[in-house]
């Protein structure tokens, strides 16, 4: 006898065997055993999911003659014609090849005639969205009133092509995609019946490739064992066969291009190619591996949505701490538009490295979230700049000289408001001691605080100066009216109030105002003992 494929061997004979779909089975069960059964049924769902396996069932078990909980016996007469296809109640079309006026035709002029054996004739359709429009119209009277022995049973992969009129006429049951586990449970059990040995890792990157068809599994798996014939069929082969590539190479990927080694990663995908990778299967692996560093960093109990070794799990938590949310999603949106492309193009190589040089620099990108990405990496050079400088002077705090005042992009305001002439001497301003602590320690922290600020609130906050702004309160002092007009809302201005306590302990209010045109933020501030001791003449005291 010849060789049966996998998916064939296996294709489920009873309820029971049905895999993923259990409120489908338990509700044509229920219409079974009390016998109110429909005349037009439309299956609908992605490949492999059990469709046309639960349509045989179904028109075995309307005819069996000995109904076991719903479920056929597949031993009566009735069952066994069916099974071997010789029966003449079962009628399966493929709507595809059959799709014309005439075929339809063909089937209103054989429901005339009742079953000779058993008590249904059932036409399973599969693949109905092909019918032509001709042919549905042609079913539309024969789908609404057929005969009390004949039942329709309709599959379809794209339900949104089917006429509404069809729709309304038939008991829609749409088929889920069956999860990872239950896949993998099931190969598990169908290597150990067939003796075939395999390492579980192998098994469950089988069952993640197949997408949630489990027929689709089944021959991935059938392909594997065929290579590795005879021999323990190890995660290694399994990538082999399938021209994909190991975890730890996305990781590699992935840190390359977070840190902007453009260089490196061009060297990774050529070690990729030269192993003989499939390019677009790589893609979307990288997807998914970007999308689940994304989950952790996003979801509170991200790691339950990640289905991978707690050693794989700890290294995507690593890798999460080189980029931002934002910078993970522009590299799902760039790498989606990548592997769209990749379907029908030639030369596959040559625009995976475009996009890793894109993914490298988002300077090449005029889109918003690039812009914000490049946002992101100028303030985190600002923050290491400002942390070599920022030295807290005895004297107390100048305007800039030290770097202890506002943003590095802000210390040269007055100069280029004054038409880049020498500034006047910067004016120094006596403080009381607790007002110059809390100045002092949000100047010095300003940059790590709007860094943690959520959302847009830290683009509203990044061309701003801190200044004093009375007891228990600092002043926020925007230079742009655009981003003045947004940071200035209460709920920004709560937040940064509640990470200012939660973080440093301390109750400071924020009021807000604009920078006036030719505004200098030179000021020294300094204690009111500091300044009497170090200047004779006239001081001059902020509230």
């Amino acid at each position: 006898m010849s060789y049966m494929a996998l998916y064939r061997k296996w294709r489920p004979v009873s309820f029971a065997d049905v895999k993923g779909q259990d409120p489908i089975v338990q509700t044509l069960k229920n219409q079974i055993t009390s016998q109110r059964i429909g005349h037009a049924y439309l299956f609908c769902g992605t490949r492999g999911t059990g469709k046309t396996s639960i349509a045989k069932i179904l028109a075995r078990a309307v005819n069996c003659e000995h109904p076991v909980d719903g479920s056929p016996c597949n031993q009566c007469p009735s069952c066994q014609a069916i099974l071997s296809g010789a029966s003449m109640n079962v009628v399966e079309i493929d709507a595809a090849s059959n799709n014309g006026v005439e075929n339809i035709r063909d089937i209103r002029e054989q429901v005339q005639y009742p079953p000779t054996e058993g008590r249904y004739r059932v036409y399973i359709i599969d693949e109905v969205h092909m019918l032509s429009i001709g042919a549905f119209n042609a079913l539309l009277k024969t789908l609404e009133e057929p005969p009390e022995y004949v039942i329709f049973i309709l599959a379809t992969t794209e339900v949104h092509k089917i006429p509404i009129t069809i729709l309304s006429r038939c008991q829609r049951y749409d088929f889920k995609r069956i999860s990872l586990e239950t896949i993998g449970d099931r190969l598990r059990e169908l290597t150990q019946a067939e003796q075939i040995q395999v390492e579980d890792k192998a098994l469950l990157y089988v069952a993640k490739a197949a997408d949630g068809s489990l027929r689709d599994a089944l021959s991935l798996l059938d392909q594997c064992v065929a290579f590795h014939y005879g021999k323990l069929l190890t995660y290694e082969n399994v990538l082999e066969v399938l021209g994909a590539v190991d975890t730890e190479v996305f990781s590699r990927m992935f840190g390359a291009v977070a840190e902007g080694r453009t260089g490196d990663c061009i060297h990774i995908l050529e070690e990729i190619v030269i192993q003989g990778r499939e390019l677009g299967q790589f893609v979307t692996d990288f997807i998914w591996y970007i999308r689940n560093i994304l989950l952790i960093q996003s979801a509170d109990e991200g790691e339950g949505l990640v289905d991978m070794s707690q050693e794989n799990l700890r290294q995507l938590k690593e890798d999460g701490k080189k980029a931002d949310s934002s910078a993970l999603m522009r590299y799902i949106r760039v790498l989606s538009e990548l592997s769209n492309q990749l379907r029908y193009a030639s030369q596959k190589r040559v625009l995976i490295e475009v996009t890793l040089i894109k993914l490298t620099k988002p300077s090449m990108e005029p889109n918003l979230d690039s812009i914000l990405q490049r946002v992101s990496h100028l303030e985190e050079m600002l923050e290491d700049l400002e942390t070599g400088k920022m030295v807290l002077p005895s004297g107390g705090i100048d305007g800039g000289k030290t770097g202890t005042g506002a943003p590095l992009e802000n210390r040269e305001i007055s100069g280029r408001a004054q038409g880049g002439g020498a500034d006047p001497p910067a004016a120094r301003v006596a403080l009381p001691k607790a007002q110059l602590e809390d100045l002092a320690l949000i100047r010095n922290e300003w940059a790590k605080i709007v860094k943690d600020m959520g959302g847009a609130a830290k683009v509203y906050l990044r061309d701003t100066v801190v200044e004093p702004g009375g007891e228990g309160c600092l002043t926020i002092v925007f230079l742009d009216s655009m981003n003045y007009d947004m940071g200035k809302r209460p709920t920004v201005i709560g937040e940064l109030e509640r990470k200012v306590e939660d973080r440093y302990g301390r109750s400071i209010y924020f009021k807000t105002r604009l920078a006036g045109r030719g505004e200098r933020f030179d000021t020294i501030y300094v204690t009111e003992e500091e300044l009497e001791d170090k200047i004779h003449m006239d001081i001059t005291y902020e509230d």
